[in-house]
């Protein structure tokens, strides 16, 4: 018990944030899913909805490189309050459009963009908060805490916002997501108090030098760049799969709002096993083995099971064989990141791994889409009943992106045998490396 108290005691301040934070993010993932399934009603196809990430990602990506340093410069709770106003203020522009009758699908994208472009400084302020915040002996309880929030909005999310679509109409969500944004903002204002970072040279800089100096780190530090490298990979094969995911349980046969709701809540209960196991687990032997093996099992499970799959059971347990590591690879993941990255250095290394890391993030989203749209659905409605296709895929809408899903299957597995190979990688496992990198 006095173990405990003092654990609370030392992460006061992680903790509030944290809780308040994630209760904000529940609110916007409500809205999120309950706008995607209303495009995807309005206008029947994948690329459209997949369209409203690649515009939030697209800004994200571009300008991420930059906004590193004015997170080093800027003081990261501002920034957190502005960046979370502005996006409470797009809630309410789809609101005010709702409530008028006049929302378009081109509203969503042109405010997504704005957001995505928020976060730019907002991500990196977030990321450098939760180091000031946190011990570095408690990294991995932290991680595997926002795992378990992450978790639980995953589970939450579908069965809070299907039962409000359901109930109240998509303004109740709307207006749900509104309050939790209260709630957040007013917790960070009055409760959180942010240690001062460290000094760097951010504030000395030009923006420019900033970014080139988020880069010349990474050219340093071979091992966290080929890790990143490798996580863009599969970022792209899994934003392929998430552009193709609500489109083929929508349409499927035996799928529908139901399916995609059943199919989420299974994800978010695997991801809150595995967030458990992350925060009570003691750390690993190789956290690089850690972060292969838990990609290897989820890229080679969940893809097929969705592709063979004709059953919401049969999905629901791919969710769980797919997602369930996925916790203990963002713990290693993070700690890797946190201990080999400079307090003082980590909102520019940060927004340069943003931008590496999650450039493919767009173009598998808008690849996705149009895979669907433009060639496998195309494909398999053109092909006869009794072919092998048809046997192993199913025939009718829907069918197109369970063959996509194979495919991606044996991209994410391939790739992930790749990286496991990549020297650069295991050398992070070195102690006597975990602080050599030079920011000259």
């Amino acid at each position: 018990m006095r173990s405990f108290k003092v654990l609370i005691r030392e992460l006061r301040g992680f903790l509030i944030l944290w809780l308040t934070q994630s209760f904000s993010a529940l609110g916007s993932a409500m809205t999120n899913f309950a706008l995607i399934v209303w495009s995807y009603q309005a206008q029947g196809s994948a690329l459209t909805t997949a369209l409203l990430s690649v515009c939030s990602y697209a800004p994200y990506v571009v300008m991420s490189i930059f906004a590193g340093a004015l997170s080093d410069r800027w003081n990261k709770k501002a920034v957190m309050l502005a960046s979370d106003s502005f996006a409470a203020l797009c809630t309410v522009a789809v609101l005010v459009l709702l409530q008028a009758g006049r929302l378009e699908v081109w509203h969503l994208y042109c405010l997504n963009a704005l957001n995505g472009l928020m976060n730019t400084v907002q991500q990196p302020a977030a990321d450098v908060a939760i180091s000031l915040l946190t011990p570095e002996r408690h990294y991995q309880k932290a991680s595997g805490l926002r795992s378990l929030a992450n978790s639980l909005i995953n589970m939450l999310t579908p069965m809070f916002a299907t039962a409000l679509l359901a109930l109240a109409g998509i303004h109740a969500v709307i207006l749900f997501d509104l309050f939790t944004f209260f709630a957040a903002f007013l917790s960070l204002l009055f409760l959180v108090k942010l240690p001062a970072a460290p000094s760097g040279s951010a504030r000395a800089e030009g923006v420019l030098c900033c970014a080139r100096q988020g880069l010349r780190f990474l050219k340093g530090q071979r091992g966290i760049l080929h890790l990143i490298l490798f996580l863009a990979a599969i970022n792209f094969t899994a934003s392929v799969y998430n552009a193709a995911f609500p489109a083929m349980l929508l349409s499927r046969q035996g799928g529908g709002e139901a399916a995609l709701g059943a199919v989420n809540t299974a994800t978010g209960a695997a991801l809150l096993l595995g967030s458990a196991a992350a925060s009570a687990l003691p750390p690993p032997k190789s956290r690089v083995r850690a972060v292969c093996n838990t990609l290897l099992l989820a890229m080679s499970t969940e893809n097929f099971f969705l592709a063979f799959g004709r059953s919401v059971p049969v999905w629901c347990l791919g969710a769980v064989l797919g997602w369930a590591a996925i916790p203990l690879m963002n713990a290693n993941l993070d700690v890797l990141m946190r201990t080999h990255i400079p307090i003082a250095m980590q909102g520019r290394v940060f927004a340069a791994r943003n931008t590496l890391q999650f450039f493919t993030i767009p173009l598998g989203y808008f690849a996705g889409g149009l895979l669907v749209d433009m060639v496998f659905e195309p494909l398999m409605a053109r092909i006869p009943a009794g072919s092998l296709l048809c046997v192993l895929f199913g025939a009718g809408k829907g069918s197109g992106a369970a063959l996509l899903f194979f495919l991606l299957g044996l991209l994410g597995a391939a790739t992930c045998l790749v990286f496991r190979r990549d020297r650069q990688i295991w050398a992070l496992e070195c102690p006597d490396g975990a602080r050599a990198a030079s920011i000259s």
